[in-house]
């Protein structure tokens, strides 16, 4: 990268790559592995894993049989193999945006299509509203696909949201498929600890897509997984499972050590976060033109900067400025939508750095915003 070979020092807001400690189980559970040969483990998972997953939920009240869940390589596979298996040419999926962007690799690996629920950062990027959703649904729907906790938004959905749209799933026949990576950092205990797995009467139609990643500070684990009550899915899903042979066993062990974590760990984890939220929102709630809600859960926060690309403002960032040598990086906001022209300049900014790093890299951007206002945008 150009900034670095400067010798500029870049603070990266970019990546959802939490810099919390891994729990030490998971690597006390590899290094106590000790088996001769380093075989294939079953191609729907670990039993020891797929337990300690059951077990999990069944603290959350869902009751899971062993065939509900299929242990995948990190969320990503269990997101392209339900959209593979559901998903046929022309289907159409509902999503929110801005939502993930892989959200449309996967969508269109299926051949599906998607329809994008459209937001705005003046309401706060809320997208629970039934005749909006409704309005969206036609003959060729199949799913609808939403992140709770939202990334990139930190939208959470309250009870009667959750609710309602799963009455709509079930009222169209619709697979609902929740992405709930997140499901421990929402920062308003009337939130809990949610999840659409509780809604017993969905069972046909919802899949949840689950990771140790963000929850246990473990993304280079490449563990998730795939959990339905859908028999027909279930079998898609396995031969899916079964292409691939096996996740790898080492990552498995230490992810199922991971679910006997202490629960003080995703308290202190939460609280943490909670304290970084606060001050990117406060950060940027003083810069003038920043349009921000405040994000309730997950650890990203999007937001409407006074710039006229963030693309190009990234660039610049990164080409031409610095602060004493240090300059920031954010993810530009256009590629987390569907529809051409919107989240041009909007950014998702992820704090996922030290308290102390994080306000010194508010600092940069608000200089930087102030500066490219002045040098390039006044000049234009």
């Amino acid at each position: 990268m150009a900034a670095k070979k400067q010798g500029k020092k870049i603070y990266h807001l970019n990546i959802g790559q939490p810099d919390l400690p891994t729990p030490q189980a998971y690597y006390d559970a590899i290094r106590s592995y000790d088996a001769r040969t380093l075989e294939y483990e079953a191609s729907p998972g670990m039993p020891v894993l797929i337990d300690a997953v059951r077990k999990y939920y069944k603290e959350l009240d869902v009751d899971l049989s062993q065939d509900d869940v299929f242990i995948t390589t990190g969320g990503s596979e269990a997101l392209l193999f339900t959209c593979l298996s559901i998903m046929d040419p022309y289907t159409e999926v509902i999503i929110p945006e801005p939502y993930y962007p892989n959200y449309t690799t996967f969508v269109h690996a299926a051949g599906g299509v998607i329809r994008a629920l459209p937001t705005n950062p003046w309401e706060g990027y809320r997208y629970a509203k039934r005749e909006r959703i409704e309005s969206l649904i036609t003959k060729n729907t199949r799913a609808i696909m939403i992140t709770n906790p939202g990334n990139p938004t930190g939208v959470v959905l309250d009870q009667q949201e959750m609710r309602m749209i799963a009455d709509i799933a079930k009222k169209h026949d619709l697979f609902l498929i929740c992405d709930e990576v997140y499901r421990e950092f929402c920062y308003d205990d009337k939130f809990g600890v949610p999840t659409m797995a509780r809604f017993d009467d969905i069972a046909d139609n919802l899949v949840i897509v689950d990771s140790v990643s963000k929850r246990f500070s473990a993304c280079g684990a490449r563990v998730g997984c795939v959990i339905t009550k859908n028999k027909d899915l279930q079998a898609a899903l396995l031969k899916f499972c079964q292409s691939r042979l096996a996740v790898a066993t080492i990552d498995q062990l230490g992810a199922a050590a991971l679910y006997d974590v202490d629960h003080k760990f995703f308290r202190d984890c939460k609280a943490e976060y909670q304290r970084r939220r606060d001050t990117v929102v406060s950060c940027l709630r003083k810069i003038p033109g920043v349009v921000v809600e405040e994000p309730m859960g997950a650890f990203y926060v999007m937001a409407s900067l006074p710039v006229d690309d963030s693309d190009r403002f990234q660039r610049w960032l990164l080409e031409e400025f610095d602060d004493n040598g240090d300059t920031v990086m954010f993810a530009p906001g256009a590629p987390f939508y569907e529809t051409p022209g919107k989240g041009v300049n909007e950014v998702r900014i992820a704090y996922v750095l030290s308290q102390e790093n994080l306000e010194r890299a508010m600092e940069i951007l608000a200089r930087g915003i102030a500066r490219y206002q002045r040098e390039v945008l006044v000049k234009e």
